[in-house]
């Protein structure tokens, strides 16, 4: 599966591919999930999550595999836009943890390789302000390395 006809992004792949990755955890398949990303990909969250982002494709896979056998976890798609020039893409999603009936919602914005592989997902979550950060970001995300505003005009 690639991001569209003969290499070039287009947001009908672009959207497949993500469906497909979401299938994919909810099968709980490790080698099913790994091949929609790329080998080095990155999946940030906010921070304190996880131990920090998951790192590599195979890490990735593992760790949906493990959500699913211990929280029951099962993912939909519920909103999708794709803008194929850039490689970027954005969802909003449903994460069921039926083991605890606890429902999560959130956004991520995709990065996709030239090749239609998932290089990166930024993770946000709805859900309460922490008062007791004083920076509500992302996790192990370079913000000024990307050239995010880091203070105040």
């Amino acid at each position: 599966m690639s991001g569209g006809a003969g290499g070039a992004l287009t947001a009908e792949g672009m959207e497949r591919r993500i469906r497909a990755y979401f299938d994919d955890c909810n099968s709980g398949i490790v080698d099913n999930i790994a091949c929609h990303f790329e080998p080095d990909a990155v999946h940030y969250f906010p921070p304190g999550m996880y131990q920090g982002p998951f790192r590599g494709a195979r890490t990735i896979a593992q760790r949906w595999k493990a959500a699913v056998e211990t929280l029951g976890s099962f993912w939909t798609v519920d909103q999708v836009i794709c803008d194929p020039p850039t490689g970027r893409a954005v969802i909003e999603w449903t994460h069921f943890k039926r083991a605890s009936g606890v429902i999560l919602r959130g956004d991520e914005w995709y990065l996709f390789s030239p090749s239609g592989l998932i290089a990166e997902i930024r993770a946000y979550y709805a859900s309460p302000q922490d008062a007791s950060l004083q920076a509500l970001e992302l996790g192990g995300f370079d913000y000024a390395g990307r050239g995010y505003p880091t203070k105040a005009p």
